[in-house]
Order: structure tokens, then sequence, then C-alpha cells
């Protein structure tokens, strides 16, 4: 698959054999946009799509067929509009929260403010606080440590989940999963829009990614790309035929790739088009976090500016 800025239609045979080795049954008698939803449907069941996401591009490529003039079955949908999206990136639409840099660099996903200083004195570009805690003191606490942490480095901070005290505190911005950012009230949205914050937005497929995109983040995470033990995960590894198709949809799009990526498959995360990816174990787990922050520092700026 192509990973330039230029449109590179992905063929459904070529989807089909990395996604699920399944032929994409296209039966011969397929006219109009309805028909072609339930084709489109029905085939991204059997690739293994969940049902919101098979939904979700079975009507994209119900909108792709309006839009010209025919159904097209090696035709993956790429096009945002297909999807009901604004034009990206969102950085031109009039709600976008405050833009970030579109390629990230290595993002390293942190338990608490210690390991942020670490990280940030390291040169790791972006850094996140997941720290977890239901004592609203310790919270603020750690946020405002974390970001006294990175100050005097250039490392951008993200506090996962606590939004108020990363406004309180002064914090770069702020990242929220989907339950989160479906639970905020449109006048917190706001708040942190205001505020200045930049607004990451954690996405697990299509139908994750069009709700992501509708409040106009400055960084949709997608994954998980490979298996992991961090964090139990409602859908199956996304791998990386669907990251390079996520990434080609979201063209324009800060975009950081997260979930059981290491040094070993870094290139091929980086090949599909994404120009961050998000770390966890691979950095607090290592002998020596700092020299092995370096390196994969580096090796994410090397490989993210050959795509």
């Amino acid at each position: 698959m192509n990973h330039d800025d230029t449109p590179a239609p992905a063929t459904v045979a070529t989807c089909s054999e990395r996604l699920g080795n399944a032929a994409f049954d296209t039966p011969a008698d397929v006219h109009g946009a309805e028909h072609a939803y339930r084709t489109a449907r029905q085939n991204c069941l059997r690739l293994g799509f969940i049902e919101v996401d098979a939904e979700c591009l079975a009507r994209a490529w119900q909108a792709q067929t309006v839009r010209t003039g025919h159904f097209d079955d090696q035709a993956w949908p790429e096009a945002p509009e297909d999807f009901g999206m604004s034009p990206l990136p969102p950085a031109r639409r009039a709600d976008a929260f405050a833009p970030c840099p579109e390629r990230l660099g290595l993002y390293a996903v942190l338990p608490d403010a210690a390991w942020v200083g670490r990280m940030a004195r390291a040169g790791v570009p972006t850094v996140q606080l997941r720290f977890k805690s239901d004592d609203a003191a310790a919270i603020a606490a750690e946020t405002r440590a974390a970001v006294a942490a990175v100050q005097d480095t250039d490392a951008l901070l993200f506090i996962n989940d606590h939004w108020q005290a990363a406004i309180d505190a002064g914090a770069y911005g702020v990242h929220l999963g989907q339950e989160d950012l479906d639970a905020l009230a449109p006048e917190h949205l706001q708040r942190i829009r205001s505020a200045g914050l930049r607004l990451g937005v954690s996405t697990h497929g299509y139908a994750e990614m069009v709700r992501a995109d509708a409040v106009s983040p400055s960084y949709i995470a997608m994954g998980a790309v490979f298996p992991t033990t961090l964090k139990k995960m409602a859908t199956a590894p996304q791998g990386l035929a669907r990251l390079g198709a996520y990434a080609r949809l979201l063209r324009g799009q800060s975009l950081v790739a997260i979930g059981g990526i290491d040094a070993e498959r870094l290139p091929d995360v980086l090949g599909t088009g994404v120009g961050s990816v998000a770390m966890v174990r691979a950095l607090i787990a290592a002998d020596d976090p700092e020299a092995t922050a370096a390196e994969l520092t580096a090796a994410v700026a090397a490989g993210a500016s050959l795509h």
C-alpha cells in the first residue's frame, strides 16, 4: 500500500487478503446505493469488522456509490466526506481544538510525574501522564508535578482523563478515551477548548474515529495495533493493514499508533503513514529506560520522516 501524500486506493482484494483472507463477494446484480450498502456490510462483517465498523464502512461505501455514480468493489472508502466527516485537517474548522504537531514522534505513556520527568529529560518529544487514582487531591498534585517536570525540556505533556486538573495546572493537552469523551457535556469540551489545551482521543476502529473526528481534536490515537496485556480491549488488535487504511482516511490529521508496539515492529508501523508511536512497556520495563528512550526517539523521528 502506498504511503505518500496522494490518495492510493487499496483494492478490496488486497485489503481482504491482509485483513481476513476472505474474498470480497460481489453479486453480479449489484445496482444502486442500497444494494451497495448491503453488499459492503455483509462483506465487511466477513472480513472481521465488528458490527458498528461494518455499518460505518457500508454507509461510506453507499455514499461513495452515490457520489461517483457506480459501485466499485475495488475502491475501499477513503474520502472523509463519504464517512460524513468535515474536511481535514481539523485545524481549518471553526470548532477545532488547538493544533499540535502532525508528527508527535515517540509518545511515552507514563504512570507518574517522576517517570514523566525522566523521559522528558531523556529527550522524548511527547509524554502522557496516565495517573490512576480516585483521590482528587492526589490527581491535582501529580498533575502539577508532571507539568513542573517537563519545564526546561522540549517535551509536550498530555494528561490522561483528568481534564480539569490539566487545565488548572497549565498542561499542554489532555487525552480522553471514548467513554470519557462521551461522558463530557458540550460545555465541558468547550472549557477545554477555550483553555487552549490540545485534545487527543483514543479510537479502536472506523465508528470511533468518526465519533472522535466530530469534535475536531488535535490528534487521534488508533489501536490497539498489536495484542497488549496492559489494558483489557473490547476489540481485537487492529493490525497493520487496518492501521494503514485508517491513516489514509485521516490524511492531514495528527495520528498516534498505540498498542503492543516495540522496536522490532516500529518500522512497519511507521510505514503506514502515522507520525507518532505511543509506547508504555518498551520504556518503563527497559533495563536502561533513558538509553532506550534515546534510541526509540531517534528511530521514530527517522522512520516518520521517510513516509
